[in-house]
């Protein structure tokens, strides 16, 4: 098994810690101190932080230095339209193409997340969440599909996790995936693409409304 590059290393350490906000958005990132941080040399650090600038999660300022990319309600919007494109587009191929075994694994973790729901527990429910949404870009198996949802989705881990780290957790902000797997079932494209479309929009009007 080929040994997995400093730079790889760093990239996935560094972006762990900016996704559970060890790296607020905002925060000056210091190459030095994180290299430190990870017991890795500078250059593998640098490397990464280039690689994180190109996903938008880190943001170079001239003169200024190297922060963690600011949230907006601008961007986040911008994230929620992005995943609209994306993510209806993805159900309406699912109801196409899933298998019994998708389907099952998928309600699986439809059920866990529902669970982390009905207990208010916000962060368990991120984390299922976040797993019912990755399965079902890959149940598509569409490799270039997959490559621009699963960086979107990484995006809006982000931003809930944020979220909810500046508000109480709201039961009703936390949204069932009960309608689109109702349509997967039955093999409905239309229907599941509607149900994404929903789930969609109604996330971003509560997220417009608590802003």
């Amino acid at each position: 098994m080929a040994r997995a590059r400093a730079s790889d290393i760093a990239y996935e350490r560094i972006l762990e810690m900016i996704l559970d906000l060890r790296l607020a958005p905002g925060a000056f990132v210091n190459e030095q101190s994180v290299a430190d941080a990870l017991d890795l040399g500078r250059v593998p650090v640098r490397e990464a932080l280039a690689r994180l600038a190109q996903d938008r999660l880190i943001t170079v300022i001239p003169r200024r230095g190297t922060i963690v990319t600011p949230l907006s309600l601008d961007d986040v919007l911008d994230m929620f339209e992005a995943r609209e494109a994306i993510q209806c587009g993805v159900a309406y191929i699912a109801a196409s193409k899933a298998t019994d075994d998708d389907l099952a694994t998928l309600r699986a973790l439809i059920s866990n997340a529902d669970e982390a729901r009905a207990s208010a527990d916000h962060e368990q429910f991120l984390k299922d969440d976040h797993a019912v949404h990755t399965f079902l870009v890959h149940m598509i198996r569409n490799p270039l599909l997959q490559d621009a949802a699963d960086r979107l989705l990484l995006y809006s881990v982000r931003f809930w996790r944020w979220y909810w780290s500046n508000r109480p957790a709201r039961v009703e902000a936390m949204l069932s995936h009960s309608d689109l797997l109702a349509a997967l079932e039955t093999r409905a494209p239309e229907q599941a693409e509607a149900a994404m479309r929903r789930h969609l929009h109604a996330s971003s009007q509560l997220v417009q409304l608590l802003f």
